[in-house]
């Protein structure tokens, strides 16, 4: 065999476990920005989510973009679910964003902190049809401060 037919033996090879390799993650992410980076108490954002697979289990997170000048180590927020069924739960939820360890636990760039952080202790079961979450936070600081945006992700559990 020539190093050429070799060569895309190899290539085809290649391309082939790569996708074979490739899955697509089941999820919905949506986030609000906040341009002068200062989200007020009073803004609560709504996502709408489209739930098709009710065999399926999800993760929920809570997703935050920050400055390093966040003042805090954590932060509340207030997460109200509509389900298709038009149940309404509401729960408020406190969430580290650093600890005295590590710092800040997310991944950063320069001054710039990404966080995806659990809102449900256990992967859930929902309904089929769309989910409505409204999220505001509940912080003393009002409006607070160097959040560049804040959203909700739902993830289907491989």
């Amino acid at each position: 065999m020539t190093s050429t037919k070799r060569s895309i033996l190899y290539l085809t090879l290649f391309v082939f476990i790569v996708l074979a390799g490739c899955e697509t993650v089941q999820l919905y992410e949506q986030n609000t920005s906040y341009p002068d980076h200062k989200w007020a108490s009073k803004q609560a954002n709504t996502y709408k989510c489209t739930i098709a697979d009710t065999n399926a289990l999800y993760n929920v997170y809570f997703v935050i973009r920050h400055h390093n000048a966040y003042h805090y180590k954590n932060i509340w927020v207030e997460l109200s679910t509509k389900s298709p069924s038009g149940i309404v739960t509401k729960e408020a939820a406190n969430l580290n964003l650093a600890d005295d360890e590590k710092g800040w636990l997310g991944t950063g760039m320069d001054d710039i902190y990404d966080q995806r952080i659990p809102i449900t202790a256990q992967p859930i079961k929902l309904e089929k049809g769309v989910y409505e979450f409204t999220l505001q936070h509940t912080m003393r600081e009002d409006p607070l401060q160097n959040i560049l945006a804040t959203g909700i992700r739902v993830e289907k559990v491989k």
